[in-house]
């Protein structure tokens, strides 16, 4: 690894804590990752109770959704976009966010965000009309693309250690990925309490809370600070928000209409113009270093596609338990804990693994669980019964799946990337996760037979399980060819 990846001191990569008992120019230095001081944890809390939050309002207003509508008016044109303007404004701003956590540091960054989540969780709670619930949720969706890149530089500094990072970030993953868990029940018993508007309410105390948690971090910022790419900045936020928008409306309402179209059109276009002008300045906000390191680039790939896979089938299930199962959206949410309760404990084992593995091998095995569950979705087809139990075993590949591939590639990301493009990395993975989860949405959601799904799923699966061999191993080649040189 000499001479491919610089080695930062550790005063480089520490946001750290503030020591009570040192003075301002050692305040960047904390105790050995093997002894995590009680102020350390308190930090990894506050760190993982923010992106929580975010999970958490991923799917906590679904459910809410017939309520919103009685409350508010809306039609059903405007209904969906409540919950999927939060989405593409979370997709269309993490690349962005990455590239700002880089410049004006993490702390500063995750703090503020957290504050604005805070107050756009109130402007939600009391909006007036359909249009203000939307674009607060809008508010909402900035925010939170804020708070993700900037809490994983933040994470991934606060443990330097490979193994340790690794660890951490699964524990972290653990702790979040409970969101996904009481998002539809937690959002049906407050709307059984007092409406729609208690889902929001519940928002600014704990973020009031994960901010006091970390507030013994510094602003540590990369030793060399890039100025930011604001031409790339815009032109991210355009390709990012349009194609998000676009795979959603047309997954949502139909691919016949012009609009899903010219969304799309407006990201490809933009994304030529991209790929054109970051050629062309000195520090882009998709770094070049990035782009080109095979591992890290088919790492995002893979978690991009564990994502689609997973909130594809997610989606897919929910429309075919209420629609052809009868199911109520309390009996569904209960439906899906063999899905989702697993993601609360699953990842931290998965640290453990990256850490005594590698993450490549840890990648490549949850792979092959999204392809089992493929088949055991094409299963229902063939053998015509017992389609519940396909579906449970469907649902323990994916969630085996999604907890190796997703927290193995962060892990992963975190520990290779450099300290001068970690937020863009970072951003970066998580923008593709999100237009992951929209593309699976778009892709899987208009399938009505579980059998089909089952194939498509089964495509994807493959498809990317080559794709991640073929360039994660061609990166490792070229690595170890420099350092024989």
């Amino acid at each position: 690894m000499n001479g491919l990846v610089r080695e930062p001191c550790q005063a480089e990569l520490e946001p750290s804590v503030k020591s009570e008992t040192h003075t301002s120019a050692d305040s960047n230095s904390i105790e050995e990752p093997n002894e995590p001081t009680k102020q350390k944890r308190s930090i990894f809390l506050g760190l993982c109770i923010g992106n929580f939050l975010v999970l958490l309002d991923t799917s906590i207003l679904n459910v809410a959704l017939p309520d919103v509508q009685r409350t508010l008016s809306a039609s059903n044109a405007q209904l969906p976009w409540a919950a999927v303007s939060y989405t593409i404004a979370f997709a269309g701003l993490l690349l962005a966010s990455g590239a700002f956590s880089d410049r004006f540091g993490a702390k500063r960054v995750y703090c503020s965000s957290l504050l604005g989540f805070a107050v756009a969780s109130l402007l939600c709670a009391v909006s007036p009309t359909i249009i203000a619930l939307i674009s607060a949720r809008v508010l909402l969706g900035v925010t939170a693309a804020a708070m993700v890149p900037s809490s994983l530089a933040l994470l991934a500094a606060l443990n330097p250690d490979p193994g340790s990072k690794a660890r951490a970030i699964g524990t972290w993953a653990a702790l979040t990925s409970s969101g996904l868990l009481l998002g539809p029940v937690l959002g049906g018993m407050l709307v059984t309490m007092g409406g729609w508007r208690l889902i929001f309410m519940v928002n600014p105390p704990i973020a009031i809370i994960a901010f006091a948690l970390t507030k013994g971090l510094v602003n540590a910022r990369p030793p060399r600070v890039r100025p930011l790419d604001t031409p790339g900045i815009i032109l991210s936020i355009v390709v990012l928000t349009s194609a998000t928008y676009g795979l959603i409306d047309g997954g949502t309402t139909g691919w016949v209409r012009v609009g899903p179209w010219v969304a799309l059109g407006i990201a490809m276009a933009a994304a030529i113009i991209l790929a054109v002008v970051e050629r062309q300045v000195a520090h882009p906000v998709l770094p070049l270093a990035l782009v080109r390191r095979g591992d890290l680039s088919s790492s995002i790939f893979a978690a991009s596609a564990a994502t689609l896979v997973f909130y594809g089938i997610l989606y897919s299930l929910t429309l075919w338990m209420q629609e052809q199962q009868n199911l109520s959206p309390w009996q569904t949410g209960l439906s899906f804990i063999p899905m989702t309760l697993p993601m609360c404990f699953l990842p931290i084992y998965t640290g453990k693994l990256v850490a005594r593995f590698n993450a490549r091998k840890v990648i490549l095995v949850g792979l092959v669980c999204d392809v089992l569950a493929g088949v055991f979705l094409l299963a229902i087809g063939m053998t015509n019964s017992n389609a519940i139990v396909w579906i449970v075993a469907a649902e323990v590949a994916l969630v085996l799946a999604s907890t190796t591939v997703i927290p193995a590639a962060t892990a992963f990301v975190s520990i290779r990337a450099t300290p001068d493009i970690a937020g863009a990395a970072q951003g970066t993975l998580n923008a593709g996760r999100q237009a992951g989860s929209a593309l699976g949405v778009a892709i899987l959601g208009p399938l009505t037979s579980l059998s089909i799904i089952g194939n498509v799923l089964t495509l994807i699966a493959v498809g990317t399980f080559v794709i991640t061999l073929i360039f994660g191993k061609e990166q490792l080649q070229k690595m170890e060819q420099k350092v024989s040189a």
